[in-house]
C-alpha cells in the first residue's frame, strides 16, 4: 500500500492571499495589486475529505502528464473512473498510477512516458481502481 497522508480533522484552515491577476510565464508585465480573496489549499485541492487521501509518486512513468517522482497526488475515491482519467490502480496486487484506457472492449493502463509499455488487462486479470487522481502537488524548493 502506498504511503498515505490524511488531513488531521482538527487541523485549522490556513487560507493564503489569492491575487486576481494571472502571472504570465512568458514576458513580464506590470503586476496588478488586486487581491481577489483568500485561498485555502485544502478546500481547493480536496473535494470530499472523507473520500480523499494523498500518495507520494515514485518513478517517472507519468512525466508526460506532469506527474514527477516525489510529487504528492490527491486521490479521490468518490469519483467514478472513466476513460482518460489518471487513476491509482492495483494490478495483480501491485499499485501503479496510470491513465485508464477503455475502448472497444479493451482495458489498459497507459503510461505518459514512451520508455514504459502499456499494461493491458487481460481476461481474468485482477484490476482494482483505488481512485481518480484529482490533483498533483509539487514543491519547487526542498
Amino acid at each position: 500500500m502506498p504511503a498515505c497522508y490524511l488531513p488531521h480533522p482538527a487541523a485549522p484552515a490556513c487560507p493564503l492571499p489569492l491575487y486576481g491577476s494571472r502571472v504570465p510565464a512568458g514576458f513580464p508585465s506590470p503586476a496588478d495589486d488586486y487581491l481577489e480573496g483568500q485561498l485555502d489549499l485544502n478546500r481547493y485541492l480536496i473535494d470530499d475529505s472523507a473520500a480523499c487521501f494523498m500518495v507520494r509518486v515514485s518513478g517517472d512513468s507519468m512525466q508526460g502528464a506532469g506527474i514527477l517522482d516525489g510529487d504528492l497526488l490527491v486521490i479521490n475515491r468518490s469519483l467514478a473512473a472513466r476513460h482518460g482519467h489518471i487513476v491509482l490502480a492495483v494490478v495483480e496486487g501491485d499499485f501503479t498510477v496510470k491513465r485508464l484506457h477503455q475502448q472497444g472492449g479493451r482495458t489498459a493502463l497507459l503510461p505518459d512516458n514512451p520508455a514504459y509499455p502499456p499494461i493491458d488487462i487481460g481476461p481474468g486479470q485482477e484490476l482494482h481502481i483505488w481512485g481518480v487522481v484529482s490533483a498533483c502537488v509539487r514543491r519547487t524548493l526542498p
